[in-house]
């Protein structure tokens, strides 16, 4: 019998995870046919969990809280914090600014933001993430018009601040 077995809820970031990890297994752990049903079933709700045994080539993603100055994203409630005010985002919101803030200091093109948070292909339209961008910065930002947390990088992309 195994001891301290942990559990991780799965939302969409986390499934998402999950399959590209299980993409990556040697064919001798796991067939294409298996993972495929596996993702499938979770998907559908036709199953609710898994046991996945992790070892050196599976590392755990890091559901641990970000504090960034006085914002606070709680990735398993798929909360954020602001001082004592919760903000409300919605899913792709919060998914855009999960990512940035995961990878404080690193530049990202419209293009890697986009691939990174939607399943798709990246359709070459700008405004898209420029929208998004806007109004997370007017949830999330004391002054949307002097940024301090999701910063722009003229004529690259976007960055979350390190600095912070």
């Amino acid at each position: 019998m195994k001891n301290n077995i942990g559990f991780v809820s799965l939302d969409a970031l986390a499934l998402n995870w999950l399959n590209e990890k299980l993409k990556a297994a040697p064919a001798d752990i796991l067939s294409a046919k298996e993972l495929q049903d596996a993702i499938s079933a979770l998907k559908s709700g036709e199953i609710r969990s898994i046991l996945l045994e992790p070892g050196d080539a599976i590392p755990i993603p890091d559901f641990s809280e970000i504090i960034c100055g006085d914002l606070h994203i709680l990735p398993i409630a798929r909360k954020v914090v602001r001082g004592q005010n919760e903000i409300i985002l919605t899913p792709k919101e919060f998914d855009i600014l999960l990512f940035l803030a995961r990878n404080r200091g690193e530049v990202f093109t419209k293009e890697q933001i986009y691939q990174a948070v939607w399943d798709a292909e990246y359709l070459m339209d700008d405004s898209n993430i420029m929208a998004f961008i806007r109004k997370l910065r007017k949830k999330i930002e004391p002054h949307p018009d002097a940024p301090e947390y999701i910063l722009t990088i003229w004529g690259i992309g976007y960055k979350f601040n390190d600095k912070l």
